[in-house]
């Protein structure tokens, strides 16, 4: 049977209109103002949708249409991007505009102890109904507990009238305190070990060497020993990236917050030093969006430092979190830096062989970097001679929690928690008895006081079931429950989950249903909690059971 062919034509008929929404003419307008001389790249859609969230206090639908247009991105890429975030106010086409002030009330465990509950319920009648009051993962700042965030200002210690106070002032913005500035860091001879880098009186290999004997590890959570790490991205093809991971997202934790505050340059330059060594062509800072004032500050100290720098540079890039705790993982880092959602990468292949834009790449804690000066100019013998209980190094501790001295206290590596406690924290509340403590955050597990006598440090608390991480210590008194900051962790887990893969995503949601039940379901708590441990594809999943499985092992008399 003959059948008839019908010419294709080589040539196609060209669209009259942009595929997809017509923009707003206004809208576009407003974009463009906004985006100025910017380049519209792929990677700078988030830095681009903070802009109009800035401006507009939310992302209109007219607004998302348009960035899609001038970004030439399909308008769904756009959307998927901003409504993965919490930071980013999307609003659907005829919705309400949100309200022009954002109050958000920290709920993890040191706020949630400090009375944050209180507060979440209490301010709406307050503030009224021009004021918008929402709750809000640990934003970093639990050694002032209970801590509410008016705009982008934090205010510590937070009360109703304190609150109001500043909504009533309208101050939404915070002020950097009083930290080493770039003319007086290099007064006091910053610099001068990345010059002698650049101009060959320093050996990349004796300096990688030095940080290998120091025992220094990444002090993000992993403890992979950086000089190590130094060394197996220099053996990649170049060029190499280098991005540093500044969203300390971990309930409990805010070292970082605390060393950028203070000396921003001193990391900047251990960045830079650890770029030279690794041979690496740019940088890339990731710093989470709760740290408005560090912020401030490194944009301030980075222009400072490109207008008159000290030697040859690399390019430096700061790049802005939107508020997801699932960014501090290094390849959920590396996808929101690349303008996606924040969503971890199954491995191998290793960031450090294919991350930051398909390039081998070094991934660096703020706080190891913070270090790399101070090891260098003193010796690697320095570092590794502190130490207790045969540890050897240096930690800063994230305290908060039922202490007299909440706050960073740089310790010997090894110290335990009851030392802790009484040799920098002050001891414990009048009248509180210390009862149990997390030695790693919200995922660290839970241990009772009886069991205070641990070395905190890498590797000493696994086999009870716990890691120290980023080492953020809160310390529960008896009038607290073990099962209680469980639940807390738990619900924070739950809200934090990027959605993935369903070990995580059901699983957090469900192991929060069955600790909500007045009795636990104990095996089917555990047996949920192997398959979210086996089965998830990054450590959120599987660290989240932790809290849990502790409680049941170690306080059965919370739970009878």
């Amino acid at each position: 049977m003959n059948q008839v062919i019908i010419p294709i034509k080589a040539g196609r008929r060209q669209r009259a209109k942009i595929k997809g929404r017509t923009p707003d003419p206004k809208a576009l307008k407003e974009v463009r103002a906004l985006l100025g001389d910017a380049p519209r790249r792929r990677d700078l859609l988030i830095e681009h949708l903070h802009k109009i969230q800035d401006r507009y206090a939310q992302l209109s639908a007219a607004h998302l249409v348009a960035l899609a247009a001038e970004m030439k991105l399909a308008l769904a890429e756009v959307y998927e991007v901003a409504s993965f975030y919490h930071h980013f106010d999307v609003n659907k086409e005829g919705g309400a505009a949100p309200a022009a002030i954002t109050v958000r009330v920290c709920e993890s465990l040191s706020c949630s102890m400090a009375g944050a509950k209180d507060l979440l319920e209490k301010l709406p009648a307050v503030l009224g109904r021009a004021v918008r009051v929402i709750p809000a993962p640990c934003v970093g700042r639990c050694e002032s507990a209970p801590v509410a965030v008016i705009g982008q200002n934090p205010l510590a210690h937070a009360t109703l009238d304190g609150v109001k106070k500043l909504v009533a002032a309208k101050a939404l913005k915070t002020k950097p305190g009083k930290y080493i500035a770039y003319a007086e860091y290099r007064k006091n001879g910053g610099y001068l070990l990345l010059q002698q880098c650049l101009a060959g009186k320093r050996d990349y290999r004796k300096l990688t060497q030095a940080m290998e004997d120091s025992g220094l590890r990444g002090l993000g959570g992993a403890g992979f020993p950086a000089g190590r790490k130094w060394k197996l991205v220099r053996a990649e093809p170049e060029p190499r990236l280098l991005a540093v991971n500044i969203d300390e997202g971990e309930p409990g934790t805010f070292k970082d917050r605390y060393y950028l505050e203070r000396d921003p340059h001193r990391f900047l330059e251990g960045a830079l030093i650890a770029a030279w060594t690794a041979g690496i062509a740019e940088v890339y800072i990731y710093l989470r969006d709760e740290y408005a004032g560090c912020r401030a500050i490194l944009e301030k100290e980075i222009a400072a430092l490109k207008a008159d720098p000290p030697c040859a540079l690399p390019p430096l890039h700061l790049r802005r979190g939107a508020g997801a705790y699932i960014c501090g993982e290094e390849s959920a880092m590396i996808e929101s830096i690349e303008g996606k959602r924040g969503m971890p990468r199954l491995r191998p292949p290793y960031v450090a062989e294919l991350g930051l834009f398909g390039r081998p790449t070094l991934e660096h804690n703020m706080e190891t970097l913070h270090w790399v000066r101070e090891i260098l100019e003193r010796g690697a013998a320095w570092f590794a001679g502190h130490g207790r209980h045969g540890r050897k190094g240096l930690r800063s501790f994230s305290v908060s929690g039922r202490v007299n001295k909440p706050g960073v206290h740089l310790a010997p590596a090894g110290i335990t928690a009851t030392e802790l406690i009484e040799e920098y924290c002050g001891g414990m509340l009048a009248g509180h008895r210390f009862y149990a403590y997390l030695p790693g955050g919200a995922s660290g597990g839970i241990l009772p006081a009886s069991m205070g006598d641990i070395p905190l440090d890498f590797d000493t608390l696994q086999p009870y079931g716990c890691f120290i991480g980023s080492a953020a210590v809160i310390i529960l008194s008896d009038r607290d429950r073990a099962s209680d900051a469980a639940r807390n962790m738990m619900k924070f887990f739950s809200e934090e989950s990027c959605g993935q893969c369903t070990p995580c995503r059901v699983g957090t949601a469900k192991a929060l249903k069955l600790l909500d039940e007045p009795k636990w379901n104990q095996a089917l708590l555990t047996e949920l909690a192997q398959v979210m441990i086996d089965a998830s594809i990054c450590g959120l999943g599987q660290a989240a059971p932790n809290p849990v499985l502790s409680v049941m092992k170690y306080f059965p008399q919370e739970l009878a």
